[in-house]
């Protein structure tokens, strides 16, 4: 876990961890102190804490006896521990304390009493400035550590958001390309459109979603932007990572003549793809401080980077799983309703229910069996109770491979003719065909199970890269 900007202190959970052996949290911003239970961990054989901002005393027993076991260099506030470590003594804050002055405090307390008064003024001042001035500062409300850029800035990086910049729009605003001149990085802007009463609210979500979460298949926020436009009105954007390779909808439903050899993915492509979007969902929902539920999980909403890594984007919908008496973020969401899209929206979603992480699992059934299929769920076959799952459940027995993309299934064919007369292989031609529907029948069953119509029936995510893991380890 090193080299991340971790922050605050060290979760007392990890000293839990009774089989641990090595525990390396070093190159982040823990401060605080070195949890003393670390000295119980009986297994733990080496703990790299160095390049943090850790204070007080090094704890002497357990792991901590031997100095070289331990890297505690970075913390200028440490002190104590083992000789071998060579920290200075820790003082005795408590009786340098009582030793002050009466005097002292009471000039103290004055000086705290004059600091409030000046502060309290200086915000009385700034709210008056805010409320008279035609034009506001931009502000970031994802964290002080992220870029600050103002509406001026993404004016000037979009080409005044022209139209030879844009990417694409959705229901919650558009989307530019632009190159920041700091180091011209080139971003993805986001321009929310404020006209839709939904937007405030999920412009908040979305910050309230990726300000805490780091995952190589999640789109990367660079920063937020609310600030006032050139005609004095709100403007609201958030600023991404570009994605070269554009969305996977982009990539499944391109037009018949755009259907060029280059422009269609392979199978370890697609199943790549699908393993990078089960990998963010997994960390989500089990590996945040609290789940957060996407809710509006689909093809255009994963993009993909310049080595076809997928990442999921577009969090507008996004909800923190909390407690019902935590209302810092499921009470300002409430009102958002849970939309999502047509065909990828969880069936509970449309009777009322709420946000759950089995309701994201049976987008991404709809999303894989899109991937292989490529077929959309709202495709005009499916009529009455003719739908993307129960039309892929009937085929699975004996029919998996009459209902694959077509294109999808040329390039294979393709593929299978060159590394034949390649490796002058004498498994005979069927061989790789039979490889290939044992692969697709078993991705087709994991999609399947997944969008069933229950939320009990459907996988975990955790279940699900498993399981995609051991098939593309069998296919390759």
């Amino acid at each position: 876990m090193g080299g991340n900007f971790f922050e605050g202190t060290i979760p007392q959970s990890l000293t839990r961890l009774k089989g641990i052996q090595n525990l390396d949290l070093s190159h982040n911003n823990f401060s605080g102190q070195i949890p003393k239970d670390l000295e119980k961990l009986s297994a733990l054989q080496r703990l790299n804490l160095s390049f943090n901002n850790l204070e007080g005393e090094v704890p002497t027993k357990g792991i901590f006896k031997n100095a070289s076991a331990i890297l505690v260099n970075g913390n200028d506030k440490l002190c104590g521990g083992v000789a071998e470590l060579h920290l200075p003594a820790c003082t005795d804050h408590g009786s340098m304390k009582r030793e002050k002055s009466h005097a002292f405090r009471i000039v103290l307390a004055i000086i705290g009493v004059v600091l409030g008064f000046l502060l309290i003024s200086s915000f009385l001042t700034l709210y008056w400035m805010r409320r008279s001035k035609s034009k506001t500062p931009s502000a970031p409300l994802i964290g002080e550590h992220f870029l600050k850029l103002s509406y001026r800035d993404l004016f000037q990086a979009t080409g005044g958001f022209s139209s030879a910049n844009f990417i694409g729009s959705g229901s919650f605003g558009s989307v530019y390309k632009g190159i920041i001149d700091q180091d011209e990085t080139i971003v993805a802007v986001k321009v929310l459109n404020l006209q839709n009463p939904r937007v405030y609210k999920s412009f908040i979500a979305e910050c309230e979603a990726l300000r805490n979460i780091r995952h190589r298949n999640l789109v990367k926020i660079l920063t937020s932007c609310s600030s006032i436009d050139s005609k004095g009105k709100d403007f609201k954007a958030l600023v991404y990572e570009f994605m070269p390779n554009g969305s996977l909808d982009d990539w499944l439903h391109l037009p018949v003549e755009a259907h060029i050899h280059s422009r269609n993915l392979n199978l370890l492509q697609r199943l790549n793809i699908a393993i990078d979007v089960a990998s963010a969902l997994n960390y989500l929902h089990y590996n945040c401080h609290a789940p957060i539920v996407h809710c509006d999980l689909k093809p255009s909403n994963v993009l993909l980077d310049i080595d076809m890594i997928a990442h999921v984007s577009d969090f507008g919908l996004a909800r923190l799983l909390l407690e019902p008496d935590d209302n810092s973020f499921e009470t300002q969401t409430s009102t958002i309703g849970i939309t999502g899209s047509i065909g990828y929206a969880a069936p509970e979603y449309g009777m009322g229910g709420r946000a759950s992480i089995q309701g994201d699992v049976f987008s991404y059934g709809i999303l894989l069996l899109e991937m292989f299929t490529g077929k959309r769920p709202t495709d005009h076959m499916f009529t009455d109770d003719l739908n993307l799952h129960t039309f892929a459940k009937t085929a699975l027995s004996v029919h998996v491979m009459q209902i694959l993309d077509p294109t999808f299934l040329l390039r294979e064919e393709q593929r299978e003719e060159i590394d034949e007369v390649a490796t002058n292989r004498i498994k005979g031609p069927n061989h790789r065909t039979d490889q290939l529907q044992d692969c697709i029948t078993s991705i087709i069953e994991i999609a399947v199970q997944c969008s069933m119509e229950s939320p009990r029936e459907r996988m975990g995510m955790n279940d699900v890269m498993r399981r995609l893991h051991l098939i593309k380890g069998k296919f390759s």
